[in-house]
């Protein structure tokens, strides 16, 4: 938890105006929530460079969200989010794990696969909306205190 914390601090510190710090950690969270596994990493610096905002902060806030001990809660709440709002009525499947080939994996996960879209982007939207407000409203604290602080 002090690493998170000192990564947020050195965020609050960069040279960027609060709304640019909130919009590339709103960008950083929904890559955080995205479909695209295994691409986030270009997902962050692309979007970024389109947006000309900080490559260092979206990258940092999608590495805080979604990581190895993040990644199967978010993703299950993701698709059980997503089963409920395209009311896909998906039950859980038997897998024969002995004789699993990635041609029956496919037809395993076929059905889940929209609900898995849907559920990424919408929660991914809400929670990047809700990270906007809440780092702008941070940053904006954090450097009134800062500056209240200073002898001057």
């Amino acid at each position: 938890m002090k690493n998170i914390s000192d990564r947020i601090r050195g965020i609050f510190h960069l040279n960027d105006s609060p709304n640019k710090l909130a919009a590339a950690s709103a960008v950083g969270v929904f890559i955080a929530f995205s479909p695209t596994i295994g691409l986030h990493t270009i997902s962050c610096l692309v979007l970024a460079w389109m947006f000309r905002l900080s490559k260092l902060v979206v990258f940092t806030t999608a590495t805080i969200v979604n990581n190895p001990w993040t990644m199967v809660p978010l993703y299950g709440f993701c698709l059980w989010f997503g089963i409920k709002i395209t009311g896909s009525m998906i039950e859980t499947p038997d897998i024969a794990w002995q004789s699993l080939t990635f041609s029956s994996a496919y037809h395993i996960l076929r059905p889940y696969l929209w609900p898995f879209v849907a559920g990424t982007v919408v929660a991914g939207a809400i929670a990047a909306i809700l990270s906007y407000f809440f780092i702008y409203w941070a940053v904006v604290r954090y450097r009134r205190e800062e500056d209240s602080e200073r002898p001057g």
